[in-house]
Order: C-alpha cells, then structure tokens, then sequence
C-alpha cells in the first residue's frame, strides 16, 4: 500500500474527472490521500472527505504564505473551528515562501507563528511549505515549539542539515516528484542521507508531474513513481517504501493504522529476518526496541515467543532469500536450541545462515557454544559498539558487568575460525570509529562496519 501524504484533490484541475482519479490511485495501490484545502474552502473540503471515505482521504487546512495577507482574526477563528473536525488531520499547508514573496515577509512570519500556535492548541500536526527560507522556517519552528506537534516539511527541497535539524525538532521529510527530476542529483542526494523512517512520499497534484509523466497534470496514483525513485536511491525494495512510508504517514498524520501482530519473520530488500525474541542481555540506549515497536514498517513486538516449527511455517522457502537472518528484536543466541534447530532445517533446505548477535553467548549458555553452530552459521555479525570496556559498559549496560567487553571479543576470535565474521559499531558521538576498526581488523581479524544510530535494519 502507498499512502500520497500531500495532494490537492478539490483544485478545479480535477474538476472533470475526480471520481476517475479516486479510482485510478486505488488502482495503484493508494490506501490513503491526505487533501490540502484553505481555510475559506475548508468546510467543502472536509465535506469532499466525508463522501469519499471509502477512498481513506483525510483533510489538512491552513492559509498558505502565498495568502498570508488574507490571514485575519476571522481567518484563525475559522481555522480553529475546523481544527476540531475528525476529518481534519493536520494544520496546512502554512509556512514561508520567500522566492515569490505574494505576502510580505513580516506577514508570511506572523502567519506561520499564528497557525502553529493553533495547531498545538488542536494537537494537530502541521503541513510545512518552505521555498528559500529554510533558517527562518527553522527559526520560527523552534520558538513557537512546534516540537510538540511535530509535523511534515512537505515537498522538500532542501539540503542534508536542512533536513537533519528538521527531524531533530521531530519533524518529517516529504519527497514529491521533484525527487525523480532528471536535474535533481543534490535532492537525491538529500534523501539518500535522510533516515527512511523519516520519509513520507506524495505528489502534491495537481503539481509537479513526476518525470515519467513529464507534462500531465499529477494525480495521486503518480506517487509510485516517487516511490521508485526513492526505492533506487535508499537501495531498498519498491515493497519496502511501500511499507515504511506508509508506516511514517501512519504515525505523523494518522492516516489508517498498522496494527499488526508482532512478526516472526519479515522482509528487508532480499533477506529475511528472524524474529525470536525480544528479550536481550544489553540494554543499550540507542536500541529502537525502547522507543517504537516498529523496523522498516514490521511490527516486531511479540507477545510470546514462538517455537521452532512456527518460525520454519514462517520462513517458508529459504532459497527465495539471499540470507536468512537470527536477529529481530533482542539477542537470538539466547534461544540457542531454537537457533540450532532452524539452522540446521535452512541449511538443509538450501539456504544461507547469518547470526546478528551481541556476542554474549558465551556468558549466556556458560560454555563455549560456537563449536555447536559450526556447520550451521555462515556470517556472524556481532555487536562491539565501542573501543574499550569502560565505553562499552557505559554504552551497552550488560547484564554481566566487567568482563563483558573481553568476553565479546574472544567470542569474535573464536567464530572466525569457523565462518565470515564482521564487527559492527553503532556511530554514536564518543565512540572512536577508527579505533573500532583498528580492533575489528587488525586485532580479531574480522570485517568491519558502522552502523548508524538513527538506522535500523
């Protein structure tokens, strides 16, 4: 399912043929629209919205900056009002627009701030349109403690910081077409350092035609276009946007619900990943398993653990995926039986093992258990997350104290004697990456990789 976070369905480009586009989106495997209406026109749009439930359309309302001028003490009464409705979703699209400069500057500002303010009043979020004035939209965004509402900075076209201090105020980044323009490297480029569980995609139809359709007026069934394009730059499956964009449009703008139980074993780009337990013997901070159920759009939170015929009915056939992947949502070498038995049934099936461990299942099970996964494990990939073992107890907090950090790394040496292992750290701000790669390479003569905190799977 794709979800078009940002369109203008009630424009009068659409006016002969609305219910053909409805139905061409639904075609396309749209789920869910989110309408950007003005204040003056918002009861018609919420009323669109009404009639069309069964397309999943949701409305956002506000006074763009090219209109700010229009803004009043009746405007924000209006908008308040309709804040309230169920069917509006968000406050928008509101923001700054300083390359066309319709409204006054000063005016544009007083505009934004206003709007924001309602929104948190409304505990909405907000739609933000910014062209040309990145460092006041930022500004602004800050001192009216937009935070608290979060939001979408809607057809992006900014640069890396841009986008990063966007996020940091819990703010997501919304690609359009723009993002398959053939001249649009940096943008790209842009995207390609955003954290995918930070992007929405959209079309802003009637505007801005992906380049397939170069010349057309858009429509919402075009957001698969920026779906692909997004796909090819994040190095992931077209299912995989699909499924995470959904996910982020979901969470920031409510539009449907993932409720779903949490998976055994799910998909990323051509590997498949096994989810055996939640349970971990770290409790490192940055763990996404503190902070939301949720991995590359897979609900990962179980209620209990399943058993070793329940995850082989869930992997299916294992020669369909380049590798098949222990890891999940806690340490798997705590189910050290389980991991055998799966194993050894992949293995014999034709498959590829790869463990993602933290390398404790030496301290875990009290003996050396790697001599039992000879045969059955093809990579390891264990978490080292630091240079020295003071950092690494500050950083991991495990469960067995001083002696961990060693422990980690004798289990490293030990399992390269018996398939490919790669050391990987977690790039946080006191963390020596080439110190790390020094240890990784030199001294457990093992791969290296880094990992970023704000990256998962």
């Amino acid at each position: 399912m794709l979800i078009d976070s940002h369109a203008h369905l009630t424009m009068p480009q659409f006016d002969e043929d609305r219910e053909e586009v409805l139905h061409r989106a639904r075609e396309a495997g749209v789920g869910y629209i989110l309408t950007v209406g003005a204040v003056e026109e918002g009861p018609s749009v919420i009323e669109f919205v009404r009639r069309h439930e069964d397309y999943g359309i949701s409305a956002a309302i506000g006074v763009h900056p090219h209109e700010a001028s229009s803004f009043s003490d009746e405007s924000a009464r209006a908008l308040q009002e309709l804040s309230h409705d169920p069917k509006v979703a968000a406050i928008g699209e509101i923001g700054l627009d300083y390359h066309y400069q319709h409204s006054p500057v000063p005016v544009q500002q007083e505009a934004f701030r206003r709007q924001i303010r309602i929104a948190r009043e409304a505990g909405l979020p907000i739609m933000v349109h910014g062209r040309e004035a990145d460092e006041d939209i930022l500004k602004i965004l800050r001192e009216e403690k937009a935070d608290e509402v979060r939001g979408v900075i809607h057809c992006f076209s900014g640069g890396i910081e841009t986008a990063r201090t966007a996020i940091s105020l819990g703010f997501f980044i919304s690609f359009s077409g723009s993002l398959t323009f053939r001249n649009a490297a940096s943008l790209r480029e842009t995207a390609r350092a955003v954290p995918i569980e930070r992007i929405l995609i959209e079309t802003d139809s009637p505007y801005l035609a992906p380049q397939q359709v170069r010349g057309k007026r858009n429509e919402p069934s075009y957001v698969r276009f920026v779906a692909e394009t997004l796909a090819e730059v994040k190095g992931l499956s077209f299912e995989d946007i699909s499924r995470i964009t959904s996910h982020n449009a979901m969470q920031i703008l409510s539009l449907g619900s993932m409720e779903t139980p949490g998976k055994i074993a799910y998909q990323i780009r051509e590997s498949l990943y096994l989810n055996v337990t939640n349970r971990c013997t770290n409790t490192c901070g940055f763990c996404v398993r503190f902070y939301s159920d949720f991995v590359k759009g897979h609900n990962l939170r179980m209620a209990t653990e399943p058993s070793a015929p329940e995850v082989i009915r869930a992997i299916g056939d294992p020669k369909r995926y380049r590798e098949v992947v222990f890891c999940g949502y806690g340490e798997p070498l705590l189910r050290l039986d389980l991991v055998k038995e799966v194993a050894l049934w992949i293995k014999e099936h034709g498959g590829r093992v790869r463990i993602n461990t933290n390398g404790q299942g030496n301290l875990i099970h009290k003996r050396n258990i790697l001599p039992e996964l000879n045969g059955l494990v093809d990579v390891y990939s264990v978490s080292l997350n630091a240079e020295n073992e003071e950092k690494y107890l500050a950083i991991c907090k495990p469960v067995f104290g001083p002696g961990a950090y060693r422990a980690v790394k004798a289990f490293i040496l030990e399992a390269g004697k018996g398939a490919e292992v790669n050391v990987t750290v977690v790039a946080l701000p006191d963390v020596d990456i080439p110190a790390c790669r020094k240890i990784a390479l030199e001294e457990l003569k093992a791969g290296f990789r880094v990992r970023y905190y704000d990256e998962v799977g």
